[in-house]
């Protein structure tokens, strides 16, 4: 069986364990079924994911161009505490900002490898710590804005980190943490401003992914160097397919290239 199409983050539904989909234009496969299969992966060009000309990928899935002037890719996204909707003050297009700047967001720790604090908007909620590879997540306020999401992560990056060791989340090397603990600590340090937006009891997430074993070293496929590869999938976890011969290949970084896919 063989699929071919542009790469996209794949799709998730939060089940036990998570299930994944790979979509493409004319079909979509559930990854899932991948497991414990050989597979071959070939590199064919590039499809820009905004403007669809087959330009050289920049970044998450844009070429150059697109990556300097999309509103979809302003520096508030990776560093919400830029966001200025709420001022109704214009990043690269105003209306865009406010509409995803503009709703509930989640300000959350979730345990990948260590625990991290992260934003997300609430409609993101599982599918963000999914992506992420979480096994466990709690969200620590509900803010109407992704302005005070921001500041709220920023006064906590100073006791969490906030970027997760992707080598460790693939290996599974968790820190055994209680995260209700970790969570009731913060109420000392997040903002005055947010500190209305304070439950005192959020439910714990808990996932589970669909890996058969995990690897003991990790090296990441890199389609530019090698554009042809075969393996064995054991695993998935967070947007990462896993090989048997401890080869990770991280889909997300490969959004806008197009690839045949033979099972």
């Amino acid at each position: 069986m063989t699929y071919q199409g542009v790469l996209q983050k794949m799709q998730t539904e939060f089940a036990q364990p998570i299930q994944y989909y790979l979509v493409f234009d004319d079909s979509f496969l559930n990854v899932n079924q991948l497991l414990n299969k050989e597979i071959e992966l070939q590199f064919q060009g590039y499809q820009c994911l905004n403007c669809g000309q087959p330009k050289k990928i920049f970044r998450q899935g844009f070429c150059y161009d697109c990556f300097m002037s999309s509103p979809a890719v302003g520096d508030w996204i990776m560093k919400p505490e830029l966001s200025t909707a709420h001022l109704d003050i214009e990043d690269r297009d105003l209306e865009y900002e406010k509409k995803v700047q503009l709703q509930p967001h989640i300000v959350y720790l979730a345990l990948s490898s260590e625990v991290k604090v992260g934003v997300t908007r609430k409609t993101q909620v599982p599918t963000r710590w999914i992506d992420q590879g979480a096994v466990q997540a709690v969200p620590i306020v509900e803010v109407p804005n992704r302005y005070l999401a921001g500041i709220t992560e920023v006064a906590l990056k100073n006791h969490f980190a906030d970027k997760t060791s992707w080598q460790k989340m693939l290996k599974n090397e968790v820190l055994p943490v209680d995260l209700q603990a970790e969570r009731q600590k913060t109420i000392a340090w997040i903002p005055e401003e947010v500190k209305p937006y304070f439950a005192t009891q959020e439910k714990i997430y808990d996932l589970e992914f669909p890996v058969l074993q995990y690897p003991k070293k990790v090296s990441s496929l890199n389609l530019d160097k090698t554009p042809n590869y075969t393996g064995k999938i054991i695993g998935i976890k967070g947007q990462y397919l896993l090989f048997e011969d401890g080869t990770v290949f991280n889909i997300r970084t490969y959004e806008g290239y197009v690839v045949k896919m033979s099972v």
